[in-house]
This record gives structure tokens, sequence and C-alpha cells, in this order.
């Protein structure tokens, strides 16, 4: 329900992946935030490919970190063929925390054969402030609208994985 990033692609090479992940050190570093080495030989991740799901299965490598302790992690996990697919829900950690992911998106950009945004804010097409605001807005009152329709909603909570799921029972 609430304002979230998603973005996938594929990384040029083994080389840009080393950079990736430098700048993602970089700003876990000044987000104050601890960084989880993800490093597994055998992993299976939830994927989409031309609209069908799909699981991958086998060797991933990455890191994740919190961008800001209400946002869901960043999430850099690549697939042996250095492909990613992954979102970060920024709606409880605010707009400053929104432009900064987009901002290190835009900054990793380079290093992928294509970078995919899917910005639930729509800053990373218009860099507009104001439309971001209106999109945060807009999530709020649909929660606030939500919990009226059933009082027993509550939220946010954090899950064991770190996603925020913005209500539930």
């Amino acid at each position: 329900m609430g304002v979230t990033i998603h973005f996938a692609g594929r990384l040029l090479n083994k080389e840009a992946y080393e950079r990736v992940v430098d700048i993602g050190y970089n700003f876990a570093k000044r987000a104050g935030s601890e960084i989880d080495i993800l490093d597994s030989d055998r992993k299976t991740l939830n994927r989409v490919r031309n609209g069908q799901e799909w699981n991958y299965e086998g060797q991933v490598n990455g890191i994740q970190f919190l961008p800001n302790e209400n946002c869901d992690p960043l999430v850099l996990e690549f697939d042996s063929d250095l492909c990613i697919q992954e979102f970060c829900k920024t709606q409880f950690a605010g707009i400053s925390t929104h432009i900064e992911v987009i901002q290190f998106l835009r900054e990793i950009g380079p290093y992928f054969d294509e970078l995919i945004v899917v910005d639930e804010g729509e800053f990373w097409e218009s860099s507009d402030i104001n439309i971001l605001e209106q999109k945060f807005e807009y999530f709020f009152q649909a929660a606030e609208q939500a919990v009226q329709e059933n009082p027993k909603l509550r939220g946010p909570y954090r899950l064991s994985n770190g996603r925020i799921v913005d209500l539930m029972e």
C-alpha cells in the first residue's frame, strides 16, 4: 500500500558489481546503518519475467541495509547472472529518505545494462517534490480509510525479514 520503489536490472560485469556494492557501503555508512552481507551458494529468489512469476535458485551475493529505521531494507542481492529484482518501501521513512534512495539508484544506474525503476512516488521520473508529497499523502489517507472500514487493522509492522507491512489485523 505505501510508497515503494521497485527496481530491476542486470549489471554490466563483475567489476560493476564491486562498484555498486562499494557505493551501497558508502550509502549505508552515511545512513548509520549496519550492513548485512548476502552471500549464499544456494538460495531461492522470487522473480517475475514477462509477467510470469518464477523462482531463481542458485548463488546470490550482495548486501542489505536500512536507509532509515522506518524504511524497508535496501536489498542489493544479485543472482549468478548479476541480475536484481527488488523493492524498498519508503512510506514511513519520509520524503527525504525516498529522495536519497532514488539518488542512490541514479548513482548506480550506469553500472547496469539497463536499470528499470518503478517509483510509486513518481520522483524517479519527474524529480518533482510536489508530486512526491501528494503520493505520500494519498497513501496515508488510503491507510486511514482502510482503518475506518476495518477498525481491527493496525500498523505499520516490521516483519522478521525487515520488510514493513502497512496494516494487518
